[in-house]
């Protein structure tokens, strides 16, 4: 051992070896946890911001065959439907085509095949923020497998923020490959509904 005036005296013993292997293995342990936490994204850069201030939603029954679209105009004209998911602050989530593309095959322990199908037709748009202006909002019926089928589609336009609460529901027939306006509402700088309407606008791009 070293003695307070910092030298060594006979009998005492001393491994350099030890004290080289512990600060090497200090040294490389301090490099690695740098290293990871240089490689490793923190928990902020993994999060993705699911806030919305509107939802747009359109359902039609479990299990249906037709293909319901839906279709949001923005006061800019910005339009979001199946082929541009993304205009302005509004994106559609997904492009629900009734039965198709509903079922996937996975294999079993067995060895066979077993089919998973989800029965739900939904379709839904997200306002990420707003716009004073108007809003119109259409469902259109792109694939209809009955001409004489009425098909009900339920459309809910919700505002988000502070609380949630229910701007326009209501249930379309739909039939022949038709295309409705549900609704239109205005909405100021706040974000609060100054006026409705259900006056037909196309917004199909045929």
């Amino acid at each position: 051992m070293r003695s307070s005036d910092g030298f060594f005296y006979e009998g005492e013993v001393f491994y350099p070896f030890q004290d080289m292997l512990f600060n090497a293995l200090l040294s490389f342990t301090f490099m690695f946890l740098v290293a990871f936490m240089l490689i490793n994204p923190t928990d902020t850069e993994k999060k993705t911001d699911p806030k919305a201030e509107f939802l747009i939603t359109a359902t039609w029954p479990d299990n249906h065959p037709d293909d319901i679209d839906l279709y949001v105009q923005d006061p800019l004209g910005g339009t979001v439907w199946y082929h541009q998911k993304d205009a302005g602050l509004m994106h559609l989530d997904r492009d629900d085509r009734g039965n198709y593309r509903d079922t996937i095959a996975m294999r079993n322990e067995a060895g066979g095949t077993d089919r998973i199908r989800s029965p739900i037709n939904q379709e839904t748009v997200t306002l990420r923020g707003f716009i004073p202006g108007e809003y119109i909002v259409n469902v259109h019926q792109y694939l209809a497998t009955s001409r004489d089928e009425l098909v009900p589609v339920s459309v809910t336009v919700e505002k988000l923020n502070p609380t949630v609460s229910i701007i326009h529901y209501a249930t379309l027939h739909m039939v022949g490959k038709r295309e409705e306006t549900v609704i239109r509402f205005t909405l100021d700088e706040r974000g609060e509904v100054t006026g409705t309407g259900t006056e037909f606008k196309r917004l199909v791009r045929r």
